[in-house]
């Protein structure tokens, strides 16, 4: 039985990996925030909690009540895209117009201001993300159940690769603040965000 659990777990645990390690909105975010070492925990903490959750959702059996409103999916993909679009428009605008010391504070607002902002786009970028939806509450729902009583060890397998990969990609993001300690570096990660982000928000407004 405990083989069964540890092999569920690592299955979880690969297949969870494979679904985030991906280059995408949320992760071009927590990516930004861990090189400029401003708000990190917190936003490391929203993503894979977030993730936790909503794989919970998913092993639970709530992705088969989703998928009968697809409604609600529909408005999530408006939201999300139409959040994504403007998000990517400011990073294309600090790509024009970069902020003189903007490196230390995010955006050049005070560490207080910055802080809540961080958190509040974390949330918006995770939770109006019709992707996170699909990957964690649908497919690893799906997957899940397939295992039978071993579930919920291939959804904690799963919840814990999403809480290293959020962590390796915001900490580890510092050692590269030597490259990203000149402006120039600064521009080309944000023009790398902005057209992510402007990507993934037209996909999601065309599917809606």
């Amino acid at each position: 039985m405990t083989h069964g659990i540890i092999t569920a777990a690592l299955a979880g645990f690969g297949t969870g990996l494979s679904l985030i390690v991906a280059i995408g909105a949320q992760n071009a975010f927590v990516l930004r925030q861990g090189a400029r070492r401003h708000a990190v925990l917190a936003v490391v903490a929203i993503c894979a909690v977030s993730d936790a959750l909503l794989i919970a959702l998913g092993v639970a059996g709530v992705g088969a009540f989703v998928t009968a409103w697809p409604a609600a999916l529909t408005a999530v993909g408006i939201a999300g895209g139409g959040f994504l679009i403007c998000y990517g428009v400011l990073a294309a605008r600090r790509v024009l117009r970069p902020t003189p010391g903007a490196a230390l504070t995010a955006d050049g607002a005070s560490p207080a201001s910055g802080r809540r902002a961080a958190v509040l786009t974390c949330l918006a970028m995770t939770w109006l993300n019709p992707h996170v939806y699909l990957d964690t509450v649908l497919l690893l729902g799906s997957l899940a159940a397939d295992r039978g009583d071993l579930r919920w060890a291939f959804g904690i397998g799963a919840g814990l690769a999403s809480l290293t990969w959020f962590s390796t990609l915001g900490y580890g993001a510092r050692l590269l603040s030597g490259l990203l300690s000149r402006p120039s570096a600064w521009r080309v990660l944000d023009g790398l965000v902005a057209a992510t982000m402007v990507t993934m928000g037209g996909l999601l407004l065309a599917r809606a």
